[in-house]
């Protein structure tokens, strides 16, 4: 009877409907240019972060929080700022047919730009972005030896226009950074950063079925547990990202 009964309960669960899988998440790169010494940007750093943590339905946010450095020389200097990020955001206005650079501005997969701090905006670039073709991107990363990680990116299924040359890059972000301003407009406030940029290098050409690696140096002082490793492809004339995606630092993605 028992054999009998469980039998039965076998059956059944064979014939039972199963429940449909989740459409998997579409990667969608979301690049703020901010600064520590710019009074506009911290609402703009809390909702890259809402973003991540939140993503409009269908998305995986991967965010690069990027901080320009042509604030430094107005009171307070932004320990995370860069040059190369400053300019990387050129490049954008260039695309943009913007006049000059400012903060805070988020640009969403390289095809859409607006102030950072506009929730409504960021939702409806990233909505636009889920209907548009995403390649596909694997990452590799081997343990970190010497302070430097070996990342291997493969890239796959590419979209847009194959006379656009496009690049394969990495980025090394950090999470969960606090600083306490003493000086400039922030002056006396603790300011909360997201997915903050550590680095961003170019380490090969992008082509369909192409895999490219390098070496990717980490900070001694970084914590390695809130780091994240980032690979996307981006088209150098029309500066869209074609694909991205991102793992944890800790996580062997092979």
């Amino acid at each position: 009877m028992r054999i009998r009964t469980f039998a039965c309960a076998i059956i059944l669960a064979l014939l039972a409907p199963h429940a449909p899988r989740a459409a998997p998440s579409t990667p969608v790169l979301v690049e703020l240019f901010t600064s520590e010494g710019c009074s506009d940007c911290p609402p703009a750093d809390t909702l890259l972060q809402k973003l991540i943590e939140a993503p409009p339905a269908g998305a995986e946010i991967i965010g690069l929080g990027q901080h320009v450095d042509y604030w430094d020389r107005l009171g307070w200097k932004d320990r995370f700022s860069s040059a190369a990020l400053t300019d990387r955001q050129r490049l954008y206005a260039d695309r943009f047919s913007n006049e000059s650079i400012y903060t805070p501005q988020m640009v969403v997969d390289g095809r859409v730009e607006f102030v950072g701090s506009d929730a409504g905006a960021a939702r409806k670039a990233v909505e636009r972005a889920l209907v548009t073709p995403h390649g596909i991107v694997r990452i590799a990363i081997e343990p970190v030896v010497a302070n430097r990680i070996a990342v291997s990116v493969a890239v796959d299924n590419l979209p847009g226009d194959r006379t656009d040359r496009a690049d394969i890059l990495v980025a090394v972000t950090e999470d969960r950074l606090r600083t306490e301003v003493t000086r400039g407009e922030n002056h006396g406030r603790t300011l909360a950063h997201a997915a903050v940029v550590r680095s961003m290098t170019t380490i090969g050409d992008a082509v369909e079925g192409g895999r490219a690696r390098a070496d990717i140096p980490i900070g001694s002082d970084w914590r390695r547990d809130h780091l994240k490793v980032i690979a996307f492809v981006q088209a150098r004339r029309s500066r869209s990202i074609l694909a991205s995606a991102t793992v944890p630092l800790t996580h062997d993605a092979r």
